[in-house]
């Protein structure tokens, strides 16, 4: 009489848990299910990025593979969506040149942009004795030689999007803003420059490309 009480608590017991576990598989579905139809709904767009000006301290070929530089770049950032925010977790910005890194890292401070908001960063970039390919230190030579230079200001890093209380995984985003600069006579230049300190400012207000 004991063993067939033990078993059938133990079929009891067995019964309960599968009932939880698929409770919690449906729970899991529907929330899910709502998650993506939120989604769809709400239709996310992707960050607008713009590169707004660059203001020149250095920036010198000093020998055939070496290049010194320093400039402060203006880089703004609009949410277009109504309903979603983002959380910039990371991102590090730098120069290229024909797809070279010509610059360090400079690391942007985490922050939460909300709906429909906009949020505007600062940095400088540089680098001191950066090694760049023989046929790229000839091209910046030549090209600053010409009275100006096209670059790709670059920002990666990792986002995530915030609907309502949810808030989702990281996402990898990539931002490349072209910025053409002037050398030379800073008042005769197709984009006049000022005086600002011991550096040169351009406006420039340059749409970017970005990728989520």
């Amino acid at each position: 009489m004991a063993v067939k009480e033990c078993t059938h608590h133990k079929n009891k017991g067995q019964k309960l848990c599968r009932k939880l576990f698929a409770g919690f598989l449906i729970l899991a579905f529907i929330v899910l299910l709502t998650f993506l139809i939120t989604w769809a709904i709400l239709q996310p767009k992707k960050p607008k990025f713009t590169l707004q000006d660059a203001t020149i301290y250095n920036f010198n070929v000093s020998a055939p593979i070496l290049l010194s530089s320093n400039f402060q770049v203006t880089v703004s950032s609009h949410n277009p969506n109504d309903r979603i925010g983002v959380y910039y977790d990371r991102l590090d910005v730098f120069a290229s040149y024909r797809n070279q890194q010509i610059t360090y890292f400079t690391a942007i401070q985490p922050v939460y942009q909300g709906h429909k908001d906009n949020n505007v960063w600062s940095p400088f970039v540089y680098g001191t004795n950066v090694p760049v390919a023989p046929y790229n230190g000839a091209s910046l030579t030549q090209d600053q030689s010409n009275g100006a230079i096209s670059i790709i200001i670059k920002m990666n890093g990792k986002v995530r999007w915030r609907v309502g209380r949810f808030i989702s995984g990281r996402y990898h985003i990539h931002v490349r803003c072209p910025a053409y600069i002037p050398f030379g006579d800073k008042m005769k230049s197709a984009i006049p420059g000022i005086v600002v300190g011991t550096g040169i400012k351009y406006q420039l207000s340059q749409r970017c490309s970005v990728n989520v």
